[in-house]
C-alpha cells in the first residue's frame, strides 16, 4: 500500500539558507496533519527538534511518521566529504532514535552552490558537467557516506537528483547509478526535478525501477520551464516563478506514474513536494489541493 506524506520544503523550509520568514515546525506539522498527510521528512537540521524524545512526541501526537531527511553535501569537493559524513551520521542517529531503521538518509549534492549549475538549471549542457575525475570523487563520496550511515545506524541511503546540482539531467542520474553500488545506494526519484532536468518522468521511473526506494511527487509547469530556458533564469528565479506548481497543473503524468508504481509493486511512501521560497505562496491551501488531487487519482 502506498502512503502519502509531505515535506517542510512545501512550506518554504529549504536547504539553501535563503532570506525570508517561514512557519515554525509546530505549524507545519499541524497543517500537514490537517490537510490529510500521514508522514513527513525532517527538513533542515534544527528546523524540527533535535532531541529524539521531544521530536518523537511531537510527531506521535499528530499521528505522523518520520520518513527521512535531506542531507546536502558538496560531493564534488573531496575536502567536503569529512563534514558531509559527520552531518549525515548526526542526522541518521536522530532518525534512528525517533523512528528505528525505516527512514532514509536522502543524500544530495549541495545544490545551488556552483554558480554555473545554478544559472543553467533546466538547460544543463554536457560541458557544464563533471570531469571523469570529478565523477570518481563524487561517487566515492556518496558511497562513503552511505556505508558509514549503514554501519553505524543501519539506515539506508537514497540519492536525490536535483536541479542546480551536479546530478540533474537523465544522463547524470544514469552515470551516478552506474558508478555506485546498488546494494549501498538507492535512488530517491523526484518527478519534478527529473522533468525540469530534461527527462520524461515515466520513462525514468521505468528505467531506474530497480534502484528506486523513495519517491517525491513534484510537478513541473511547462510554460514556466520554457520561459526559464528562453530568458536564462537561474534556479531560484524559476522556483520563484512557480516552475514547481501544484500537482496536476504541470505536465508530470501522475496517473500513469501511480499506475506504474503499482505495477512494480512499490510499497513505499509518496512524498509531496511543492518547493516554494520562504514566505511565498499559500502552503496550507496548496497542500490541501495537492492532497485532493492525489485522492482523485486513487492515492
Amino acid at each position: 500500500m502506498i502512503r502519502v506524506a509531505n515535506a517542510p520544503c512545501s512550506w518554504g523550509v529549504l536547504e539553501f539558507g535563503l532570506e525570508g520568514e517561514t512557519a515554525g515546525y509546530a505549524q507545519v506539522l499541524d497543517e500537514m496533519r490537517e490537510t490529510g498527510y500521514e508522514g513527513t521528512e525532517l527538513g533542515d537540521w534544527g528546523f524540527m527538534p533535535t532531541d529524539p524524545d521531544l521530536l518523537r512526541r511531537e510527531l506521535a501526537r499528530r499521528g505522523l511518521a518520520l520518513l527521512g531527511a535531506f542531507v546536502p553535501v558538496a560531493l564534488a569537493d573531496l575536502d567536503a566529504h569529512d563534514d558531509g559524513e559527520e552531518a549525515a551520521l548526526r542526522t541518521a542517529r536522530l532518525l534512528a532514535a525517533v523512528a528505528g531503521p525505516t527512514p532514509f538518509i536522502v543524500l544530495a549534492d549541495d545544490n545551488g552552490r556552483d554558480p554555473v549549475r545554478t544559472q543553467n538549471a533546466g538547460r544543463v549542457r554536457p560541458e557544464h558537467g563533471l570531469t571523469a575525475e570529478g565523477w570518481r570523487v563524487f561517487a566515492a563520496g556518496v558511497e562513503r557516506i552511505a556505508r558509514a550511515v549503514r554501519a553505524e545506524t543501519g539506515l539506508r541511503t537514497v540519492f536525490h537528483h536535483h536541479c542546480a546540482g551536479y546530478v540533474e539531467t537523465p544522463a547524470e542520474v544514469e552515470q551516478l547509478l552506474t558508478l555506485t553500488d546498488p546494494d549501498l545506494v538507492g535512488l530517491c526519484f523526484d518527478t519534478g526535478h527529473y522533468r525540469f532536468g530534461g527527462g520524461d518522468p515515466l520513462e525514468g521511473l521505468r528505467r531506474h525501477a530497480d534502484r528506486i526506494r523513495h519517491v517525491h511527487f513534484k510537478d513541473c509547469d511547462p510554460v514556466v520551464a520554457a520561459r526559464s530556458r528562453a530568458e536564462g533564469w537561474d534556479y531560484f528565479r524559476a522556483v520563484r516563478e512557480g516552475v514547481f506548481c501544484e500537482l496536476g497543473r504541470g505536465d508530470v503524468p501522475f496517473p500513469a506514474i501511480k499506475a506504474e508504481l503499482e505495477r512494480l509493486g512499490y510499497e513505499g511512501w509518496i512524498v509531496v513536494e511543492q518547493d516554494v521560497l520562504p514566505g511565498m505562496g499559500t502552503p496550507k491551501q496548496s497542500a490541501e489541493r495537492n492532497r485532493a488531487y492525489l485522492r482523485g487519482i486513487g492515492l
